[in-house]
């Protein structure tokens, strides 16, 4: 048996898991130097929400970030996660975009690129595959595990040898919800080793409390890596800690052969560390929950969700989405629960759950990949499910990027014309997120204040009518209606309330597109405007007929729930 390596998640999954995605990079340059003399195989600093965070809350630049790092780092290979088509976003890229992304990250000091997909399928990894082995960088094909009738370990290794066949230099098991036991992990690594020549990387979550037993069992399958945080950002919903998983292979066949007291000294910098961003630590995600193996809920999605109920007294409708969960994903054909489709699993639980009637809001990504554009579902919809999310639309059956146009010149025309772009990464930033990177980069973003440690409250003795939800780190306000009419909220808008013929806002996000102007007339169920929401975009329609009499908002505006957006006479 060789000696086992570890992928340290400390700077990216890590707190992803615990602190939705918080760490700044000048927390980060500090020990930097530090970690890359330990002898990992690899960081993961980059990739998964990150990015999104960096410029939505932190007012920083990931590429900026990823550039201080590789300066600092000079032997240990840094590592990002990337979601395929979809790269750092939340939809599906053409491929020119996919193209100069993989690129650039090349450039800018990616050594090893984790792609995978969120269903698995493997016509949105290969452009992104190629593309890394073109640039000469390590290329780490991924396997999302899960648990359902249609994921079997067959069906793993059949993908498995696929993705060795396309020339991935490396292969991940990731686990995203903690779910995989031990004997499923020394089952699964087993046949994988009968199978591809390719080293293996096991990457699971402490969210059940099984992963460092099912690392301990991958590792006498003959698993090569195994993906593990520095102990003050690990547990719960994050990886198994560094230093432990280091100490229980000592003397053994698998010994990591990595020094404990170096291990110790970074230990003591993100412990102190730790306590800086205790306030937006929720307690939950680092404690074991169990619920997961009935769930099935990735660590960052599961703290998220529970922590933002938590805190605005609203746990009471934490038990219905969490039961509406497994439900929707069922119906919507077993999809690993992973960013995106997390996102798209969880949103249209949170919105059967509040709306009160399954599948009336859906949002366009539901409706999208339910059309098939995230790729194939790994197990058919039923067609009761699809004509309630598609009506009489008819799902694709091709790869979904030979559908999307190129994109490339014309964002980059867009950028240039807005004045954003000063240095070319500022091009792609612009493109995968084009709602919020305008105003990134532009300079009018606010670094997001930390919240200091802090008192429990008394629980209030009224139930409330309007809480915050944070989903895989974005924020959205729902208002609660009672059967007699609208309970009273609190506003954070300047907007009227009770303005006749008003469209409102379902709940807090940005106005992404307006497609009506001022004199329209416009149907009853027409679309007037479409609301970012959760990461997702959500149709607003009209709620009678009319013509606009006032646009209230603009492209770009945040607005929350119950704010009027459209006035119809």
């Amino acid at each position: 048996m060789a000696k086992v390596k570890l992928t340290d998640t400390t700077l990216r999954d890590a707190h992803q898991s615990l602190i939705a995605t918080r760490m700044r990079t000048r927390d980060m340059l500090p020990i930097a130097e530090k970690l890359d003399e330990v002898g990992f195989y690899s960081l993961e600093v980059w990739g998964g929400a990150t990015f999104d965070s960096s410029i939505r809350y932190l007012n920083e630049d990931p590429w900026d970030r990823l550039r201080a790092l590789k300066s600092a780092i000079k032997k240990t290979p840094l590592q990002m996660l990337l979601r395929g088509q979809n790269l750092v976003g939340y939809r599906h890229y053409p491929d020119d975009i996919v193209s100069k992304f993989v690129e650039h990250a090349a450039e800018s000091g990616i050594d090893i690129f984790r792609i995978f997909d969120a269903v698995n399928d493997i016509r949105n990894m290969e452009v992104s595959i190629k593309t890394a082995i073109r640039v000469g960088t390590h290329v780490q094909g991924t396997v999302c595990y899960t648990i359902s009738p249609v994921h079997t370990i067959p069906a793993y290794v059949m993908m498995a040898k696929e993705l060795e066949e396309m020339g991935c230099d490396s292969l991940c098991i990731k686990d995203m919800a903690g779910l995989i036991s031990p004997q499923a992990a020394y089952d699964l690594v087993s046949a994988l080793k009968n199978e591809i020549s390719i080293p293996i990387d096991l990457h699971s979550h402490c969210t059940s409390g099984m992963a460092p037993m099912s690392y301990l069992f991958a590792a006498e399958a003959g698993v090569d890596i195994l993906d593990t945080a520095m102990s003050p950002f690990a547990w719960g919903t994050s990886q198994p800690p560094t230093e432990s998983m280091v100490a229980a292979l000592q003397g053994t066949a698998y010994d990591t052969g990595l020094d404990l007291i170096l291990l110790t000294e970074i230990k003591k910098y993100f412990k102190e560390l730790k306590e800086k961003y205790r306030g937006i630590l929720d307690p939950i995600s680092e404690t074991i929950d169990t619920d997961v193996l009935k769930y099935q809920i990735p660590g960052g999605m599961l703290s998220n969700l529970v922590s933002q109920l938590k805190e605005q007294n609203a746990l009471d409708r934490y038990e219905d989405v969490l039961a509406e969960m497994p439900k929707v994903r069922e119906e919507l054909g077993y999809p690993p629960l992973v960013t995106p489709t997390s996102q798209i699993v969880g949103t249209q639980a949170v919105m059967n759950v509040l709306v009160g009637e399954r599948y009336k809001v859906v949002p366009k990504e539901v409706k999208d990949y339910a059309k098939g554009l995230y790729g194939k579902t790994p197990a058919p919809i039923s067609d009761e499910i699809l004509l309630k999310i598609l009506g009489n639309e008819e799902p694709i059956t091709c790869r979904p990027a030979d559908l999307l146009e190129p994109e490339l010149d014309k964002v980059t025309k867009e950028a240039e014309e807005l004045g954003i772009v000063r240095k070319p990464e500022d091009i792609l930033t612009y493109a995968i997120y084009p709602a919020i990177a305008p105003k990134f980069l532009k300079g009018e973003i606010k670094e997001e204040v930390l919240l200091q440690p802090r008192t429990q409250e008394p629980a209030s003795s009224h139930m409330p009518t309007q809480f915050k939800v944070e989903v895989d780190g974005d924020l959205f306000d729902v208002k609660i209606v009672s059967a007699g009419g609208e309970m009273s909220v609190n506003r954070a808008s300047e907007i009227p309330e009770d303005i006749d013929g008003a469209v409102t806002a379902s709940m807090q996000g940005m106005v992404l597109k307006i497609k009506v102007k001022k004199g329209d007339i416009v149907a009853k169920d027409d679309v007037v405007l479409v609301l970012e929401a959760m990461k997702m975009e959500n149709n607003v329609h009209a709620t009678h007929e009319g013509t606009v009499k006032e646009i209230l908002v603009q492209e770009g505006s945040t607005v929350s729930a119950g704010d009027a957006l459209i006035v119809i006479g």
